[in-house]
Parts: C-alpha cells; structure tokens; sequence
C-alpha cells in the first residue's frame, strides 16, 4: 500500500524574469515499509522535496496524497494540515533539536502530550518507545549528559511518538560516526519494517546507502533513480518524473 503518493509536485521561487524552478516536476510513490534515499549534491532540490511532501513549504504545482488523505492538489484542499503532520508525519533532522531542561523521556513524551495523550499515558508510551529503540537505560537523562548517537535516537523516538505513516528525516546521520551512522541506520530499517512506515531520508552519507530500498538522486531539481553505486558514484536511470 502507498502511504505517500506525489504527482508533479515541483517548487519555483521568484517571479517572471527571476524565477528560480528549485524542483521540477516530480513524481513518486513510496510503500509502506519502504526505505527511500535522496541522494545529491547541496542546492539540488533534496530539502525541497521534503518542505513540499510535509506542506511546511507548500508546492507551486502538483498532487500529494499522504496515507489515503489528499493535502494539496494543485493547492489546498482544505485538510488541517499542522493537524495531519503531527499525527501522520515525523521528523528526525540533522541537528536533534531536544528541549535542553527536559529528559530523554520527557522528551519524547511530550510530542504525544501535544496531541492530547494524558500525562500518565504519555509517559507510559515514550518509555516504551525509548526502550524499543534500545535506549531506556538513558530515559532520566538530559540531552547534553547523552552522546551523539544517543540524542538521535531519542529524536528518532520523538518522530515515532504519534506512530506516523511517514517519517522524513533530513541527513540523519551526517553528524554521526560510521559505527553511531550504521547503527541509527539500522533503527530506521527496523522502525519501517516492524512499524510499517515509509521512511524518506536526505542524505550525502554513501556510507549508508546499502541500507536503503529505494536510492534517488536529485541534480538541478531532477530526480532519477538509482540503479547502483559505483566508486561512490550513481549510475542513474530516469525515474517516473
């Protein structure tokens, strides 16, 4: 089943004489389970995508469907969408952006909290997923005493809170070490597997790929898909856009 399907979904910013297409016309369907890789240079239209797939930057062209539910089609459709991403949408990025006065636990918790969970359950769940994400030893402790690979789990447990259908998640592993890289990697082919979401990642990390279902690579806002990697290089074959 599709959780996330796009058609023509392309950005340009600016208008007449300086406008900029940062995103061409771009279509892609991505299964629950499904592990998604977005490769390419810096200014290729990577974070782009992910803005527009997540409305945080709405298209200027296309149709996004996120788990059966039309949110732009060509403009709004009326859907509350701030409603939908924190629902069906996590977000794992680069930098972990935890709350530094508040616990791993506390954390994760309060992602649910804002989604109306009570107190008591909330911090019931966020133990849990802490421990499903093998880092419930931690769950007292605050962002600054936990390392590199620690924090980006507990940003991996705050996506998760809302048990999203999509989790999109921008260099995830950029500010790691191969071993902590390898290991996040690991979580996010374990979060789609058991948990059935569709991951999209953003990454430069070549180190990582092997890990991934489905490997695209955007040059100029153009998106092709992968057929393998050679020397670090993509040899590329023009995808569905």
């Amino acid at each position: 089943m599709a959780v996330l399907e796009i058609e023509g979904v392309s950005q340009t910013f600016g208008h007449g004489d300086l406008a900029v297409q940062a995103l061409k016309p771009t279509t892609l369907n991505v299964e629950a389970g499904e592990l998604v890789a977005l490769l390419g240079p810096s200014g290729s239209g990577k974070s782009t995508l992910l803005l527009a797939i997540s409305l945080i930057q709405p298209p200027t062209t296309g149709r996004i469907v996120i788990a059966g539910q039309t949110l732009y089609d060509n403009g709004p459709t009326g859907v509350d969408v701030r409603a939908f991403r924190r629902s069906k949408i996590g977000f794992i990025f680069q930098q972990h952006n935890l709350i530094p006065f508040l616990t791993a636990q506390e954390n994760v918790a309060l992602m649910l909290q804002i989604n109306g969970v009570t107190r008591r359950e909330s911090a019931r769940r966020a133990k849990d997923l802490l421990g499903y994400l093998e880092i419930g030893h931690r769950a007292g402790a605050l962002p600054a005493s936990l390392s590199g690979g620690e924090q980006q789990r507990v940003a991996i447990g705050r996506a998760l809170a809302n048990e999203p259908a999509l989790i999109l998640a921008d260099e995830p592993t950029a500010a790691l070490d191969t071993g902590r890289g390898t290991k996040v990697m690991a979580m996010l082919r374990k979060i789609a597997r058991e948990r059935r979401s569709a991951v999209i990642a953003v990454t430069h990390d070549h180190r990582m790929i092997e890990g991934f279902d489905t490997v695209y690579h955007l040059d100029d806002g153009r998106m092709a898909k992968v057929d393998h990697l050679t020397t670090g290089e993509a040899s590329k074959k023009p995808s569905h856009v």
